[in-house]
């Protein structure tokens, strides 16, 4: 990935990007003062990058039907790290998985449809031979969900 900082234009196109993901191309250069063509061409810079990754709508998963959020943190034998990865893969209810340092090896995050559901999912995601032990906490609340607009605005010096 190319490690290049983004730029205030840039920055200024991921911002307007991110509020109104519908957007077009020619309405973006319109807003930003610049050309269409810089536009696309900063986009598609960006995509290459890996820095924008995609355009599909943003869901909530409790709008879903799956209203408890919950963190695991999975143990797992030595070796056994690509067959979990693949089994938690198929669980449609897990999110996320990270590979942590720390008490565990695996962090991931998982809803369910209610806490009794969420006993469901948990056997689910530890019915696996090769996860020696979890550990789960129930998320209560969001106060500052996924966010990345304010590195946007750090990296390219708009913030």
């Amino acid at each position: 990935m190319d490690d290049t900082p983004l730029d205030g234009l840039d920055g200024r196109l991921i911002t307007l990007l991110a509020e109104e993901p519908r957007i077009g191309v020619l309405e973006c250069s319109r807003r930003l003062g610049v050309a269409r063509g810089t536009v696309q061409a900063r986009l598609d810079r960006l995509r290459a990058r890996g820095v924008i990754r995609g355009f599909g709508p943003e869901l909530e998963p409790a709008a879903l039907g799956y209203p408890v959020t919950a963190f695991a943190t999975l143990e797992i034998a030595q070796g056994q790290g690509r067959a979990i990865r693949a089994h938690l893969a198929s669980v449609p209810e897990v999110l996320e998985l990270h590979t942590i340092t720390g008490q565990g090896d695996m962090l991931c995050r998982i809803v369910a449809r209610s806490n009794a559901d969420l006993q469901r999912v948990i056997d689910r995601v530890v019915g696996f031979d090769g996860i020696v032990r979890a550990s789960t906490a129930i998320a209560l609340e969001n106060p500052v969900p996924y966010r990345v607009l304010p590195l946007v605005a750090q990296a390219s010096g708009t913030g």
